[in-house]
């Protein structure tokens, strides 16, 4: 693909050509080193209009049907968030983002209790909540933690999106909007330092358009230490560290004024250390005495293991048709191919050890990820005096394919009071499985919006529907180091690799009244229906194929402004009802050198929830923020294949009650800006398993940061900003994943501490 080494000469010649180009003002004025600031406007007194693009087209938010929260550049740069992955801190609080386990290079994401997976690393198993970038759909839990580029903003879009969106958005559909070429010449470089030894650097060079075409280039890089000490003598990486960068091409192909091409191109390196996880209370069996129960959250772990890096490399290509067929007409063309290798290296998890004199321990999982995807979506977009519509179809190709080893690799003395390191040969490590899968999904939509004249043009009916086909082929190749064994449909025991060969047809229909009340006040009426994938467990001895899991949901909202636009409140109400919930089961079995997993469609389920979105312009550049969101899933008891009994269910990550406020202000400081941020993020305790009743803690988080921006460089046209922020700024602790064991004990994972930076930024 490609190598470390260049991807750094590349990105190093992206700064210094950035950095060159700002100094170029400055140079022809030859001594002139004096800094003026810009004279600029601040403090708006009316909420910001934002436009979003729900519907597969631009429309203001707030006459846009549905509920969506919206983050935009300034949101996410205030919050140092850089991933997907920082989102976990409940910024919007109906989304809910965790890692697989302890690893950061898988996420699991829901949305009004709906799509958190307790095993995000299936090859035949899809999420619940789907993720978009510029229209393309990401189709693995792996990958999403990598860096983001020049961002614009993101829609998260909750509940069922089955018409628009398609497959897999059961629980509703994060889109991220990256900002496109512009066609005149702009830099926008950042480079920042943290605590933790963390470094960022970002640079954006929008180009000046020649020949019709615009050019935009975008590299970041973005590494930070571990947060918990790995107390080897071996120089291994400590625990939470993650080394991210990337670059990303865009052009813009203006054709004409009815057509446009729109190519993308990106690659990145993701690599990151697994959390760690720490030992809260003592079960039944006997622990090692250098197994220490550790309560709060550890700055060193009890004992040092060996631990790579966990690297993904992700590449794609988008290529994005559009053509005016006449002015009520677009047909527009999205398509795009996408390359994914994700290595997970996972050995956090030692105080999980059972003690032995002279036994090893310190189980390492050593999984690897293939996928390689291949999407194309037509849309036709009409919009008339009265009536406006959107109509298309999808095909989505993905191969995905895994395995994993698990060898241990330390081992106790006689006594349990020190440990030496294993020396463990990979090749002769057997894997205790592999499989690989196939996925073919065919859809076609339509949804149309019918606005009659009679009743004064208030009154908006739309009405969609989505058929959908998937089938997935495959086969799961090994289990426990050797060929699986099966049950045919003859009742003949056969011993060889388990197919997998099933395919499901899905209709999501949806019907959405919205009235204006007023120019100011807006409220609808939703119902509509979203599914998730069927599938099979790769972790499975059987293998056996699952249904899909289907929602139906009705939302109720109102969006509103008032005070002469200086307050902004949108409020939805749902319920919505589940079935076939796909559940997972896990049982030691003798025999088995892991844990197995069974997942069933064997649940039902109902949610139901309040949001709340306010913003409030009180003063002159002071902006006031608060988002509520109360959830309430329930599942019912469903039968467990390794005990023939009835189980409770948990619902995973999803707290009853979650609130995010904020505040921004901005004044004058002399001729430049001073800007002021925080935001605090609450959250009740959830459950993180669902077979286990133990709850996660509650957990509180402060973010907040300081600029002076908007200063004016000599006689350029080059604006400088100077900003400190911080994560966690009170630095507080919680266990956002907490598990119980009789024989092992309690057991979990904490999250970060308090990090800081100081970043610059130059732009022009």
């Amino acid at each position: 693909m490609y190598s470390n080494s260049s991807l750094r000469r590349a990105l190093q010649l992206g700064v210094a050509v950035a950095a060159l180009v700002q100094a170029a003002p400055v140079l022809a004025q030859e001594t002139q080193v004096a800094v003026d600031v810009v004279e600029t406007e601040v403090g708006e007194r009316t909420v910001p209009e934002i436009i979003v693009t729900a519907q597969k087209t631009e429309t203001n938010l707030q006459k846009t049907p549905i509920s969506i929260s919206v983050l935009s550049a300034v949101a996410m740069t205030d919050r140092h968030a850089l991933s997907i992955a920082d989102l976990g801190d409940g910024s919007i609080p109906s989304l809910r983002v965790a890692p697989f386990f302890a690893r950061r290079s898988a996420l699991t994401i829901g949305m009004r209790g709906i799509g958190a997976l307790g095993d995000a690393n299936q090859p035949a198993r899809d999420q619940a909540v789907g993720v978009y970038i510029d229209g393309v759909y990401l189709g693995r839990a792996q990958g999403l933690g990598s860096a983001l580029y020049d961002v614009e903003r993101i829609e998260v879009l909750k509940g069922p999106q089955g018409t628009l969106f398609g497959r897999n958005t059961e629980g509703g559909a994060v889109s991220i909007v990256t900002r496109a070429p512009s066609g005149e010449f702009h830099s926008n470089t950042t480079i920042g330092y943290g605590n933790y030894h963390a470094y960022d650097v970002a640079t954006h060079l929008d180009l000046p358009a020649f020949g019709n075409i615009a050019v935009k280039l975008d590299g970041v890089v973005s590494k930070r230490d571990g947060t918990v000490e790995n107390p080897t003598t071996s120089g291994q990486p400590d625990f939470n560290s993650y080394d991210r960068r990337g670059l990303h091409g865009e052009a813009l192909w203006t054709v004409n004024d009815t057509f446009t091409a729109d190519y993308a191109f990106d690659v990145s390196y993701d690599g990151s250390t697994p959390y760690y996880v720490q030992l809260l209370g003592r079960g039944s069996l006997p622990l090692a005495p250098i197994i220490q129960v550790q309560s709060t959250r550890a700055e060193v772990a009890n004992v040092g293991v060996p631990l790579r890096t966990s690297v993904g490399h992700t590449q794609g290509h988008r290529l994005t048709l559009d053509w005016y067929a006449t002015p009520e007409l677009e047909v527009q063309s999205i398509a795009s191919y996408r390359r994914l290798k994700q290595g997970q290296f996972d050995n956090g998890a030692s105080v999980l050890s059972v003690y032995a004199p002279n036994g090893a321990f310190s189980r390492y999982s050593l999984a690897q990820v293939w996928q390689h995807q291949v999407s194309e979506e037509l849309q036709v977009l009409g919009k008339f005096d009265n009536f406006s519509f959107v109509a298309g179809g999808f095909y989505y190709h993905e191969a995905v394919r895994d395995n994993a080893q698990t060898p241990n690799t330390l081992q106790f003395n006689a006594t349990g009071t020190s440990y030496t390191t294993l020396s463990v040969d990979l090749n002769t490590v057997p894997y205790d499985r592999a499989s690989h899968v196939k996925t073919d999904s065919q859809g076609a939509f339509g949804q149309a919006t019918w606005t009659p004249a009679m009743l004064g043009e208030i009154a908006h009916l739309t009405v969609g529907g989505r058929y959908t086909h998937d089938k997935k082929s495959g086969d799961l190749d090994t289990v426990n180091g050797a060929l699986p064994s099966y049950v045919n449909a003859n009742g003949q025991t056969i011993v060889g690799i388990i197919p997998l060969n099933a395919a499901w047809s899905r209709f999501d229909p949806m019907v959405n009244l919205a009235i204006d009340v007023s120019p100011d006040v807006n409220v609808y009426g939703k119902w509509s229906e979203g599914y998730k994938s069927g599938g099979a467990n790769s972790r499975s001895l059987t293998y056996r194929a699952f249904a899909p899991e289907t929602v139906s949901m009705f939302e109720v909202g109102a969006k509103t402004e008032f005070l002469e636009r200086r307050a902004r409140l949108n409020v939805a109400a749902y319920t919505g009802s589940l079935k076939n919930v796909q559940v997972d089961f896990n049982a030691i079995i003798p025999g088995n050198n892991r844990g197995t997993l069974e997942t069933t469609n064997a649940a039902t389920g109902r949610t139901k929830g309040v949001e709340v979105d306010l913003t409030v312009v009180p003063l002159e550049g002071l902006t006031l923020t608060a988002s509520y969101a109360y959830t309430k899933m329930t599942l019912s008891r469903a039968f467990n294949p390794f005990t023939n009994g009835s189980a409770v269910i948990y619902p995973l990550y999803t707290p009853p009650n979650a609130v995010s406020f904020g505040g921004d202000y901005e004044t004058p400081v002399g001729n430049a800006t001073l800007r002021l941020h925080l935001d605090g993020n609450l959250a009740d305790a959830q459950y993180t398993s669902t077979t286990d009743p133990t709850l996660s803690d509650k957990s509180f988080i402060v973010n907040g940061r300081i600029a002076i921006t908007d200063i004016r460089v000599a006689d350029s046209n080059a604006d400088l900003e100077i900003s400190l922020w911080s994560r966690n700024l009170l630095n507080k602790q919680y266990a956002f994943l907490r598990n119980f064991s009789a024989a092992l004990g309690t057991y979990g994972i904490f999250n970060e501490p308090r990090t800081f930076g100081i970043e610059g930024r130059v732009k022009f």
